[in-house]
């Protein structure tokens, strides 16, 4: 795929902007990019799981186009704040997780972004960050008077994050997650010169949190001589390049809503689709792109691809006059597996799909066994397959009842091995290799059946 050359720090908002992937930004981040002077950016990710999902995408292509425009992304596992819980987007109390629990998932999310963003040495290069490793060491009286006591409790109850849960109940120490937050921002601010965080747009309010702390205690640290080397470098830069006084900036994604209305990253069951194979196979996670409505891809290959402007217009282009071959999800689909899976994986999952929903019959055994891992599968007595087409139908749980099998059959819903079964009665013809049948329920239901060795 042909990915857009990459510009300079002056130039990004302008290529999210046309991405659709700003919701909001500070008044003063635009003059402080404007100076064509690196910025370091860093993003939040909650460690409450072993594996980032598909809704990470949205803050990983953030960072990742931060790094494109010549500036350091930073990105921070939430190893100290996974364990209380943030309430934006939630309605009800998260659970709180164990140290053990919290390390192990913050272990599998560094490998995971590593996969996309590139973490050489250098002042470009990403870093990853645990605020385990700072707010772990800091104790009660200490976060009170250095944090605490810059916020009023009007200040924080005005927070759109609070306010839509204080009808449903909502703990202290759900209460408290901004003040973490903010406190995360000023730690990253002095110890690594980053200027800017970034999020959604449920995160507007944690964000700017940050930028007040930073401004109550970093801009009179600097105004008495007392910040840090770093700190003294930023003003002395800002003074230089004539940028807004601003010390540090945000900006935030609008959050992406699939056509229900719902959360994106969800598959049609419900369940979350995952970066980790063994909680989403690649054969799932490329299907779950390949099904994408038709609506969501304008969206989709603007923030998930590093296709350009025109390439994008261009496969619109495509989609519009071939509806029915899906290039757009095609593209995606095989993109984005090959970034979170590899290369071999997502062309394995493209074999798995062709073979499951496309035209030509399968009869290569060593396929029909890799098809049986990871589609939806039944074991068949033999005694199963010798009753017959109906029997079968129902024995794989294609069917509720012998009733509703029979009308599907009537009605040329049901097939065998690619071929239509036209009475209720018919004998099941001979299995591939002796053992497998690939059973279908009109166009999109498909069973592997595996038939038991006598």
């Amino acid at each position: 795929m042909t990915a857009e050359t990459a510009r300079g720090p002056a130039s990004l908002i302008a290529d999210l902007t046309w991405r659709g992937m700003v919701h909001a930004v500070t008044p003063g981040l635009p003059d402080r990019l404007a100076t064509g002077r690196p910025i370091a950016g860093y993003v939040g990710f909650d460690p409450s799981a072993p594996s980032l999902h598909a809704g990470s995408l949205v803050p990983i292509f953030g960072l990742i186009q931060l790094q494109r425009h010549g500036c350091r992304p930073v990105a921070l596992v939430g190893g100290a704040t996974g364990m209380i819980g943030d309430p934006s987007g939630t309605s009800a109390e998260r659970n709180l997780l164990d140290r053990d629990t919290i390390a192990a998932n913050v272990a599998g999310i560094r490998g995971q972004l590593e996969r996309f963003l590139d973490f050489s040495p250098g002042s470009g290069g990403a870093l990853l960050v645990n605020n385990l490793d700072w707010l772990g060491e800091m104790g009660m009286l200490e976060f009170l008077r250095d944090v605490g006591k810059h916020f009023t409790i009007p200040y924080m109850l005005a927070k759109d994050s609070v306010q839509t849960r204080l009808e449903r109940g909502l703990s202290y120490t759900e209460f408290s997650y901004m003040l973490l937050q903010a406190a995360d921002f000023r730690h990253l601010y002095r110890a690594h010169g980053v200027e800017l965080q970034m999020g959604g747009a449920d995160q507007w309010g944690n964000i700017t949190a940050g930028l007040e702390l930073i401004r109550r205690t970093e801009g009179k640290a600097t105004a008495e001589g007392k910040a840090t080397a770093e700190g003294k470098a930023r003003a002395e830069g800002k003074a230089r390049a004539g940028a807004d006084d601003e010390l540090a900036h945000g900006l935030a994604y609008p959050l992406l809503l699939s056509p229900s209305g719902t959360k994106f990253g969800k598959s049609a069951e419900g369940t979350s689709i995952w970066l980790d194979a063994n909680l989403t196979s690649p054969f799932e996670f490329y299907q779950y792109w390949l099904n994408a409505d038709d609506r969501d891809m304008a969206v989709y290959l603007r923030w998930f691809t590093l296709l350009t402007q025109e390439e994008i217009e261009r496969v619109e282009a495509e989609q519009a006059a071939r509806p029915s071959e899906r290039p757009a999800q095609r593209l995606l689909a095989l993109d984005l597996t090959t970034q979170v899976h590899g290369p071999a994986a997502a062309e394995r999952a493209v074999t798995l799909s062709r073979a499951a929903f496309g035209a030509e019959p399968v009869r290569d055994t060593a396929l029909l066994a890799e098809m049986y891992e990871v589609l939806d599968h039944c074991e068949l007595d033999p005694a199963d397959v010798a009753a017959g087409a109906l029997r079968v139908a129902v024995a794989c749980g294609l069917y509720a009842s012998n009733g509703e099998a029979r009308r599907a059959i009537s009605q040329g819903g049901f097939s065998i091995n690619d071929v239509r079964v036209g009475s209720a009665d018919e004998p099941v013809g001979d299995p591939i290799a002796g053992r497998w049948l690939l059973l279908r329920a009109g166009r999109k239901r498909l069973k592997v059946a595996r038939i038991r060795r006598r």
